[in-house]
């Protein structure tokens, strides 16, 4: 499973990244074999001015099925990584037992 995550309007600092990271491998861990990529896009939306405006997208490319999309946006961009990764996670597993 390749993982990429990139930011936009901020720097992305190394501990963003372990994070997002090790939150993927545990959500996806049941799917890992079928899990082609991952894209992970964190955003700070309106700057320095503050506000819930973290967001972080999440697209994967599953071997076998439509890719998922989903995002979340927080005052906090550690809450938005957990939220919009749990959520791609039940995405997933749910796909893999239809």
């Amino acid at each position: 499973m390749k993982v990429d995550v990139h930011a936009q309007g901020f720097p992305l600092t190394e501990a963003l990244t372990e994070h997002t990271e090790r939150r993927l491998r545990f959500a996806l861990k049941h799917a890992a074999d079928r899990v082609q990529r991952v894209s992970v896009r964190l955003a700070d939306v309106n700057g320095p001015r503050g506000g819930v405006d973290k967001k972080c997208s999440v697209h994967i490319t599953v071997s076998g099925a439509p890719d998922i999309v989903t995002e979340d946006t927080e005052a906090d961009m550690y809450v938005a990584i957990n939220r919009a990764v749990d959520r791609v996670g039940r995405t997933v597993l749910r796909r893999m037992t239809q």
